[in-house]
């Protein structure tokens, strides 16, 4: 387990990001989605956290913020104890040499005028590296990703499939030599077959190159195999975060419960006859009152709709948190602890040490 009072390498606290939607003959603004509502979470030096949700929760819109593709409304974003922005003291140039990302679309992602070489190197002469360093990097990270040099360096995207162009991708996003990259649900559109061998390579490469990594997918498999960390998110909020063993063994959100109960299985005797959670997210323009997550929770009561649950520590060795009234102590609903463990009552001087 990653010892927690070292110095965090990415802290992120209270990201926030709403979207506005013009409409009326004036084309004003008539609504805000909220598509991040002040996340926070931190990622440590050599580990992986893995972030997972449904489609609409705001896993990628986060991964944007940090790499500053789009400038968040509020929060601040933290680099190895430096500040990220124009009024801090890491430049957003500077904090892209050391966090890279890599796409969904390994096609899209990629020039298709340029070659594999080219691509790869472009990155680093954009930060002042000779063209000859640059593609003497190219290669080398060719092959660190298992695809030979003398074959590749010519082609273009497009002759390539697609475990080979994500390949590619991650050898692009390396060639600056970050500590952190992001992968926004890079394996995703590949066959079981590759994706296994790129979630081999990731590990292969974390160990070799000292990385940190933060893994988006809707895959809890993969997430499970990959991660030491998971963060769940709802509707542009954390709800649960914690180490993979307390995620998967012992989640206390419903949401997450919910999701992991979605996770199809190998044993024929164990299927699925309900389904672990029903509808669709709320309208994030409008979300609900209180607990996000209660429209569809079988445990709401007026406590959720009135008050919004906080994140409460649950096991501070394992970071795991949840943000549910039924794990605040006292809180006022019917599954909650009434109050905290009651303390001891004073004794008499005389008799030792007050309690």
């Amino acid at each position: 387990m990653m010892e927690s009072k070292a110095q965090p390498l990415l802290l992120v606290k209270d990201l926030k990001k709403y979207f506005p939607i013009l409409g009326g003959v004036l084309n004003r603004k008539v609504a805000t989605v909220q598509a991040v509502d002040e996340v926070s979470f931190e990622v440590a030096k050599g580990e992986t956290l893995g972030v997972v949700g449904e489609s609409g929760c705001g896993k990628s819109t986060t991964a944007r913020l940090l790499m500053r593709l789009i400038e968040p409304d509020e929060g601040a974003v933290i680099f190895d104890g430096e500040g990220v922005g124009e009024q801090h003291g890491l430049s957003v140039r500077d904090m892209r040499r050391n966090m890279q990302m890599v796409f969904q679309d390994s096609y899209a992602s990629l020039n298709p005028r340029l070659t594999i070489e080219e691509s790869i190197a472009f990155g680093p002469k954009v930060h002042g590296v000779s063209g000859k360093v640059a593609r003497e990097r190219a290669r080398a990270l060719l092959a660190k990703v298992g695809l030979d040099p003398n074959l590749f360096v010519r082609r273009y995207p497009h002759e390539l499939s697609g475990g080979q162009r994500q390949r590619v991708n991650i050898a692009r996003a390396l060639a600056l030599e970050p500590r952190l990259v992001i992968f926004d649900e890079a394996v995703s559109a590949l066959d079981k077959s590759v994706e296994a061998q790129v979630l081999n390579l990731l590990n292969d490469l974390k160990r070799e190159m000292n990385l940190t990594y933060i893994f988006i997918s809707h895959d809890l498999n993969v997430v499970q195999y990959i991660s030491d960390r998971v963060l769940v998110m709802y509707l542009g909020k954390v709800v649960e975060t914690g180490t993979v063993e307390a995620i998967y063994g012992d989640p206390r959100h419903p949401y997450t419960r919910a999701l992991l109960a979605s996770m199809p299985s190998m044993d024929p005797g164990n299927r699925t006859t309900a389904p672990a959670l029903t509808g669709d997210p709320p309208n994030p323009i409008n979300p609900p009152s209180g607990c996000r997550f209660r429209t569809r929770c079988a445990f709401a009561e007026e406590i959720c709709a009135s008050t919004e649950p906080r994140l409460e520590m649950i096991h501070p060795a394992e970071r795991h948190a949840a943000a549910c009234h039924m794990e605040i102590a006292g809180s006022g609903h019917s599954k909650a602890m009434a109050t905290s463990p009651p303390k001891a009552p004073p004794q008499p001087q005389h008799m030792g040490v007050v309690a």
